[in-house]
């Protein structure tokens, strides 16, 4: 009696090449980050050596390797802070949200570029707080051309974002608003998103809402 070898052979099994398994990559969050050096002591003053930037209750002191940050010198132009709150879709304050801002100097420099303030990186980057609030001490940016109003572009990382939520922080009452190509791309009923108040004593706040009826307009990169 014969037996044929071929009945007695497995099912093949399917290469994990074969292009009938792919399909779409499943999505993921962005993070988890870990607080260590993200942001790190002393990043969110980008003209003094105060501790702005990280939170001491997630980042005990022993571990401040960074340290403060390290101005040459004092950059020209007026200091001021940027306040807020990262809000989530029903107001709530975001406690666990990274923000980065990066900007031109006092005259419309960016660093780097021929004739800019030696002392002013343009660069930032802060933790919220339990209270959503972020808080940033900085100079008011000049116009980075003619027909541009002043602004600090924003970045907001945080849970459940596949990637980073970019925008513009604008100032109330500044000369260009209304001209400003980006801020006039802007439907005129949302543009409030975007504009930060004064308060007195140099400070700006602008509250950033991930959803929601006031939501922050983000941009698409």
């Amino acid at each position: 009696m014969t037996i044929d070898v071929a009945d007695r052979r497995p099912e093949p099994r399917v290469d994990n090449q074969d292009p009938a398994l792919f399909g779409q990559t499943p999505s993921q969050t962005v993070g988890p980050f870990f607080h260590y050096g993200l942001p790190w002591k002393g990043g969110a003053d980008l003209v003094g050596q105060s501790d702005m930037g990280a939170r001491p209750e997630l980042f005990p002191e022993a571990h401040y390797v960074l340290n403060q940050s390290s101005p040459t010198g004092t950059p020209v132009g007026a200091v001021i802070e940027l306040t807020g709150r990262v809000l989530d879709g029903q107001g709530a304050p975001v406690p666990d949200a990274m923000i980065e801002i990066w900007q031109a100097d006092a005259a419309g420099r960016y660093a780097g570029e021929p004739g800019s303030d030696p002392h002013f990186v343009g660069f930032g980057r802060a933790a919220t707080a339990e209270d959503g609030s972020y808080r940033f001490r900085t100079i008011l940016p000049g116009a980075i051309g003619a027909g541009h109003a002043p602004h600090v572009a924003l970045s907001v990382f945080g849970r459940g974002l596949i990637k980073r939520l970019a925008t513009r922080l604008y100032f109330d009452g500044q000369a260009g608003n209304e001209a400003d190509p980006v801020l006039s791309a802007v439907p005129v009923e949302r543009r409030a998103t975007l504009i930060a108040t004064a308060s007195g004593d140099g400070v700006w706040t602008l509250d950033i809402a991930l959803q929601g009826e006031r939501e922050t307009v983000f941009f698409d990169l």
